[in-house]
């Protein structure tokens, strides 16, 4: 169920009898010159509203704009602060809890985010108003994308591209591939340039990659996205069904010993 599309008496009715939520997060941010910038939001609004069709969920309207600055120097890369950030998605959270949500999945598809979105379920959790937990697609699936992809990125790469076939092929520029590998890092597992005795080295994607991305795109196709994209809403489901099913005390706080 998207919120969107409902009228507030069918929203009221699911209240009635529901208190979970699916909230899609991502980013609009450079994904190299094979990927449109809205990458990371329509691979987590698309894995949301599968989940949310499957098991009647409620799937909220996608947050499009994340913690992105580490790629400002490539053109049309939009990011708040985090600080921001994390205050938006609390107060959008807090939103759902006076309708009477007090369990929310933030479905999330960028790993700038991710710090972020467990420091606001921290705060939820603390002072018993949600349980709210971060879920980040490929962390649910790491085997299989191990298994899908020899030189796989943490971004652009080929696990991120080849979902993008999937989801909306039309927006793939698969005529950039080999350029987006070429003049980015393929082997990431192996390149030395990010760390100097045990320091993290680096702030910006531009310090380390001319294309903007990492992995090997060239080795995404079509039947691998739509293998990634079952199995993690597979997990997705699994993972809302699981929480839907825990009695509310269980996830709060316990006592001080």
């Amino acid at each position: 169920m998207y919120l969107g599309d409902r009228t507030w008496p069918e929203l009221g009715e699911y209240f009635a009898d529901e208190s979970l939520a699916l909230v899609p997060l991502g980013s609009t941010e450079q994904h190299g010159p094979h990927l449109p910038e809205s990458t990371d939001h329509r691979i987590a609004q698309a894995l949301a509203r599968d989940a949310a069709g499957r098991t009647g969920f409620l799937c909220t309207p996608t947050i499009n704009v994340g913690v992105s600055p580490h790629h400002r120097q490539f053109h049309g890369t939009m990011w708040v602060e985090p600080g921001v950030f994390r205050d938006y998605v609390e107060s959008l959270t807090r939103n759902l809890t006076y309708h009477g949500i007090d369990r929310v999945v933030f479905v999330n598809a960028h790993g700038g985010n991710v710090a972020h979105l467990r420091e606001v379920g921290r705060r939820l959790h603390q002072d018993r108003t949600a349980y709210a937990i971060e879920w980040m697609w490929n962390e649910s699936i790491p085997e299989l994308v191990d298994d899908l992809f020899e030189y796989n990125g943490p971004h652009g790469g080929p696990k991120e591209t080849a979902m993008m076939l999937h989801i909306d092929d039309e927006l793939v520029r698969e005529d950039q591939f080999e350029r987006a590998c070429d003049e980015g890092i393929r082997d990431v597992e192996n390149y030395e340039d990010t760390r100097r005795f045990g320091a993290r080295t680096f702030y910006d994607a531009i310090d380390n990659t001319e294309s903007g991305v990492l992995g090997d795109q060239t080795d995404a196709t079509r039947e691998k996205g739509a293998r990634l994209f079952a199995a993690a809403s597979d997990q997705l489901v699994n993972l809302a069904e699981w929480l839907d099913d825990q009695p509310y005390e269980d996830l709060m706080p316990r006592e001080h010993v």
